[in-house]
């Protein structure tokens, strides 16, 4: 018997649109046909969808979710429940250090993924993974990289810059050694000696508050460093994934690599799509500091830029690098004048990603909802090896939304679900809300109301890559 049918529904797929109805068994998807009137007489449910969007759920491949503590046990679940109200159903994070890896776990990258299974699992209300953060601070990670990718952990990510960034050479060897085993290297680009050069010269200025943060990081140093990264994946004939693209001119860079037949692929993030360097105008050091993000915002006409890159296919995909950060814990000391660069880098959008999208991207007419699932759910889900995942497909796991185009709101903090206290879009107008979500043909979202429960969500392994 049929376990359950979607009917009427717009079905939207990286390829195409068509009204059709969506059957599931088994947690998959079993046929996609315009009439299922048949099997939906004997199904064990039914989801009336009539002029509503039927989308495969959202793969967000870039979160800094923070794992449980004593003190704050519910903050990955309580993410997890976010990420599914705006749509998402599988995410990766990251162990970095803030989001709760211990210095053991970042000494070893064989100890940090036990550590973070450890701590995660039974969990998350949706499907979840890891992508393990190679920390300069780390005893051997080049040995314990193969051993990684094996468990299931296909993807890691090498930071050029901060307290724990990764020397150049290890970072090259990290990314060779990754792409022989069927791995992938994501690299945070900005050049270390130009960022550490344009801080140093604001403190001697005085210019200490949150505002000053984006003029020593201008695009430049990001440009600099994706040019070195994308040399480095040439040279080592391995595939690099850019993250958190900010900027014209390190988009310059994926084009002329990608042009070159290099392995690279990148992404933006909502925050670059939406907002622009006028926040740091805010006068409230307090608040500014919520714009405090690495790389920084940008001009409008870098915005504009990455919009373009979505667009003709030189950025491949969008995800959140949601750090779920306090204005009234990490971020507070900035009302207290802690100097920016000590302030917590980064700011929540687990929840936001589809909403911002759709919104921006497919009612502006910048980019078509096929091109938006193909951003936010297919290409994600094949890049990083996760299989089953990220789009509507028979035989695919049955992760889906049901979206409704007509609604209209207005983002506010105190609505959202996160671990975070603020949202960078406060305010913000935006078309069309989640209405239910399926996990693998299960019921997490009804009606914009949680209906899934704890532990549900199963880690992913991964392995290989695409591409």
């Amino acid at each position: 018997m049929t376990a359950l049918v979607i009917r009427g529904g717009t079905v939207v797929t990286a390829d195409g649109s068509r009204v059709a109805d969506v059957a599931v068994e088994a947690g998959r998807i079993s046929a996609i046909e315009p009439d299922l009137s048949g099997p939906a007489t004997s199904a064990a449910a039914v989801i009336e969808a009539t002029g509503m969007l039927i989308l495969p759920g959202a793969v967000d491949v870039h979160t800094h979710t923070r794992v449980a503590t004593e003190a704050e046990p519910d903050r990955f679940f309580r993410d997890s429940v976010a990420a599914a109200h705006g749509g998402t159903t599988t995410f990766l994070s990251f162990n970095n250090p803030g989001t709760g890896s211990s210095p053991a776990g970042e000494r070893s990258l064989v100890a940090g993924l036990a550590e973070w299974h450890a701590a995660t699992d039974g969990d998350s209300a949706i499907d979840y993974g890891l992508s393990l953060a190679i920390s300069g601070r780390a005893d051997d990670p080049l040995a314990e990289l193969p051993a990684t990718i094996d468990a299931g952990v296909a993807t890691s990510k090498a930071f050029m810059v901060f307290d724990f960034r990764l020397a150049d050479r290890t970072l090259f060897e990290a990314m060779r050694r990754m792409g022989d085993r069927g791995g992938m290297l994501q690299v945070h680009c900005e050049d270390p000696v130009l960022l550490d050069a344009g801080i140093a010269r604001a403190l001697a200025r005085g210019e200490v508050a949150p505002r000053h943060h984006p003029a020593t990081r201008p695009p430049y140093v990001e440009a600099v460093a994706t040019a070195r990264a994308i040399a480095f994946a040439r040279m080592s004939g391995s595939p690099l994934h850019v993250v958190h693209l900010s900027s014209a001119a390190a988009l310059a860079e994926v084009r002329r690599g990608k042009a070159d037949g290099v392995r690279v692929t990148a992404e933006a993030c909502p925050a670059y799509l939406v907002l622009t360097e006028a926040v740091y105008e805010e006068p409230d050091p307090a608040r500014c500091a919520g714009f405090v993000i690495a790389p920084p915002l940008r001009a409008a006409a870098d915005r504009d830029a990455l919009w373009e890159g979505l667009a003709d296919g030189s950025l491949d995909l969008v995800a959140t690098d949601h750090v779920p950060d306090r204005l009234g814990v990490e971020k507070a000391a900035a009302a207290d004048g802690l100097s920016f660069d000590r302030i917590s880098n980064g700011a929540p959008g687990i929840e936001t990603l589809l909403a911002v999208m759709y919104t921006r991207g497919v009612v502006t007419g910048r980019i078509s909802i096929e091109r938006m699932v193909d951003l936010i759910a297919t290409t994600p889900a094949r890049r990083f090896g996760i299989r089953g995942k990220g789009a509507l497909q028979v035989g695919l796991d049955a992760d889906v939304v049901v979206f409704d185009p007509a609604a209209e709101r207005a983002l506010r903090a105190g609505d959202l679900h996160h671990t975070s206290d603020y949202t960078p879009y406060e305010g913000m107008r935006v078309r069309g809300a989640v209405r239910d979500v399926l996990v693998r043909g299960e019921d997490v979202i009804r009606g914009g109301r949680f209906v899934g429960r704890r532990g549900f969500g199963r880690f992913v392994e991964r392995r290989p890559v695409s591409g």
